[in-house]
């Protein structure tokens, strides 16, 4: 993996070998920090819906895996 910033950007270069699926929630992550950056959300609002996330994604990654 390489980083490079410029004065414009953030060029992230990664091999092509990587899954697309954990890319996606990756870059998904990214544009919801990007969003969200300006507003301000009670550190117990932020854990309640960090733990229903992490609920649905753990019942996401089980039900692939039974495929």
């Amino acid at each position: 993996m390489l980083i490079e910033r410029t004065t414009k950007e953030v060029i992230i270069r990664l091999p092509a070998s990587i899954d697309t699926e954990d890319l996606q929630d990756f870059l998904n992550y990214a544009r919801y920090k990007e969003i969200t950056s300006k507003f301000k959300v009670p550190q117990s609002k932020v854990e309640k819906i960090t733990a229903q996330v992490k609920k649905n994604w753990l019942a996401k990654k089980k039900a692939s895996n039974k495929k």
